[in-house]
């Protein structure tokens, strides 16, 4: 498999490192905690309110795996007591372009999906 989305022939492919990538940037709770860190830097406490139905255990993941990749960063505020900031980094600035697009596509053809959709639970 190539290391692009495009292999031969026009064909369509993703390779394993960009499926595990997107797997950990674009899931559902990532993707509500970059939207509010696209808008300011915030503690976990602040995330955990902007993102109510977010578990402490999945938001903690999902800071870690945004960490991990480069998208976001843990900033050290303060040791006694313990007070750290989560920002987005210039990597992760860049996402939101793609990902805008993305919503774009989703806003435009959404009741094309709602009918595919009732179609199938109906079939």
């Amino acid at each position: 498999m190539p290391d692009t989305p495009h292999g031969h022939e026009g064909r369509f492919e993703i390779a394993h490192p960009h499926r595990e990538l997107l797997d950990q940037v674009l899931d559902k709770w990532s993707l509500s905690v970059l939207n509010e860190l696209c808008e300011r830097p915030c503690r976990f406490n602040d995330l955990r309110r902007a993102v109510p139905a977010v578990t402490q255990k999945s938001l903690t993941a999902t800071l870690r795996r945004l960490e991990r990749n480069g998208i976001v960063e843990r900033v050290l505020l303060s040791s006694r007591p313990v007070a750290v900031e989560y920002r987005i980094t210039p990597l992760g600035k860049t996402m939101r372009p793609p990902v805008e697009v993305l919503l774009q596509w989703a806003a435009a053809h959404m009741p094309e999906i709602e009918r595919a959709r009732r179609a199938f639970d109906l079939g």
